[in-house]
This record gives structure tokens, sequence and C-alpha cells, in this order.
């Protein structure tokens, strides 16, 4: 039977990661809207002579914004690129607490990240800062997705940690691995059939 401690931290991860999935979804439809854009832009620019002459600004920010609010599912799912040679060539308890490791100096960073990042969002809204296109577009907007974005990345990387963490104490090694280690043909196995699935019925993955 699973301990209550460990059931709880799982729960509150699969509810963080139900939310990063949604953001994702977000970010890849603004990637969708800003190919739009682009496009739209360019033939309008090419045609008619006419340009929203922000192209390049709106689209940094719909990229910057894209991005980081992809990042905590692609942790969730452990999809993000990793070197994992030496690794998982340990036992398996060496093994288990370099990826607690891992996943702590990257929340160390992930966390330097947001907090630069409030920083500059703050000083735009002291400042009201705004971008020099033609649109003039207040920075404390775009920044503020940006932000929120690396927040969840933050959160994210919280609740593995102490799922993580809980999982070895209580569970051993392989419940770590379950959760941080490299994704093995199974789950690349399982992602394609969801791809096939969605293509097919237009559905979301689960």
């Amino acid at each position: 039977m699973t301990h209550p401690l460990l059931r709880a931290a799982r729960g509150l991860s699969a509810g963080t990661a139900r939310v990063a999935s949604i953001m994702a979804h977000i970010a890849g439809w603004n990637y969708v809207a800003c190919a739009v854009f682009i496009t739209a832009d360019v033939l309008g620019r090419s045609f008619l002579g006419i340009s929203s002459a922000a192209t390049t600004e709106i689209t940094g920010y719909m990229l910057a914004g894209g991005i980081a609010w992809g990042l905590a599912h692609t942790l969730a799912r452990r999809a993000h690129i990793r070197v994992d040679a030496l690794v998982n060539r340990l036992p398996p308890r060496p093994r288990a607490v370099l990826h607690i490791l891992a996943l702590a100096l990257l929340g160390i960073f992930v966390g330097f990240c947001a907090w630069a990042g409030w920083a500059l969002l703050d000083e735009s809204r002291l400042f009201d800062a705004h971008d020099n296109s033609a649109l003039h577009v207040p920075l404390a907007v775009p920044q503020g997705i940006w932000v929120f974005g690396l927040a969840a990345f933050c959160a994210m990387i919280a609740v593995l940690l102490l799922e993580s963490m809980l999982g070895l104490l209580l569970e051993g090694p392989a419940a770590v691995d379950a959760l941080l280690g490299p994704r093995g043909l199974d789950d690349e196995t399982e992602e394609a059939l969801e791809a096939v699935a969605m293509a097919r019925t237009g559905g979301s993955p689960r």
C-alpha cells in the first residue's frame, strides 16, 4: 500500500502536470498563430503593400512566451534532452541520487532565472516601459507571460523533487527511476500511439 505522504505528493504532481499540459497546448496554438501572423504579414507586404510594422517584436514575444509555457510539461513528460550514458551504468541507488541532484540543480538555475525575470518585470512596471514598435506594447505584458511560464516550471520541479525524495525514502530507487529516469521504449511507443489516436479523433492526449 502506498504511503499517504507519497500518495499526496503524487496527487500534487499529477495536478501540476495537468496544468502544465494545458499551458503546453496554449503554447502550441501560440506557435500556430505566430506562423499565421508571419505568413499574413509576408503576403500582405509582398502583394498588398501593407505590413504590421511590428512582426519581429510581436513574434519574438510569442516565441519567448511559448518556450517558457512549454517547459513544465516537457519536464513532466521527461522529454528534455539529456546526456545519460554514464548515469545509466550506475547501481540503482547512486543513479536515483544523481537523478534527484540533477533535478535540484535545475531547480536552482530555473529559480534564479525566474527571480531575474520577476525583477525585470517589476522594473518594467515601475517605469511603465513600452517597446519601440508601432504597437507600443507595454513590456510588462509579454514579460509577465514569460515569467509565469518560468514560475510554472519552478513549481513542476518542486513537486517532482518532493515526490522523488519521498519515493526514494519510502519505495526505493525504482520509484525515482520511474519518475525521473530516461524515457524507455515503452514510453516512446505509448507516446506514438497517443499521437496516432489524436490524429484520428482530433482529441487531446490524456
